[in-house]
């Protein structure tokens, strides 16, 4: 099965880490690494591993000039996952509609009224 881009981005949002230093190069503009890790407690070179994981996801851009590497967030990656939660949102949406329709028109499948409607359910599922 082929990887999508979305796969990258959210296996490099997984880690809370990436999450803070992606957060912390939103917020900061472009930084480097050594800047990064002084807020952080991990070292350089492990800050810089994890912008290389980001900057491959697309989340951050990589800018060298002499020794240093700016990095400055990329938001387009994050504004794809958000249209892909909603398209996936609607979807399931109107697929739970569809099954509450289909179960308020069923008789055998009568929704539970009533305040306790939850524990009726439990109740008549253990009898």
């Amino acid at each position: 099965m082929a990887r999508e881009p979305a796969d990258e981005v959210f296996s490099a949002l997984a880690d809370p880490t990436r999450r803070s230093i992606l957060r912390a190069v939103a917020e900061r503009g472009p930084v480097t690494a050594t800047a990064l890790s002084g807020d952080l407690p991990i070292s350089r070179q492990a800050v810089a591993k994890h912008l290389v994981l980001l900057r491959d996801a697309g989340l951050v851009a990589a800018d060298r000039a002499g020794r240093e590497t700016r990095f400055t967030a990329v938001a387009a990656p994050l504004d794809d996952l958000a249209a892909w939660a909603e398209h996936t949102g609607r979807r399931w949406d109107d697929r739970l509609a569809r099954l509450r329709e289909q179960l308020a028109t069923s008789p055998d499948h009568a929704p539970p009224e009533g305040p306790d409607a939850m524990g009726s359910v439990a109740r008549r599922a253990r009898s």
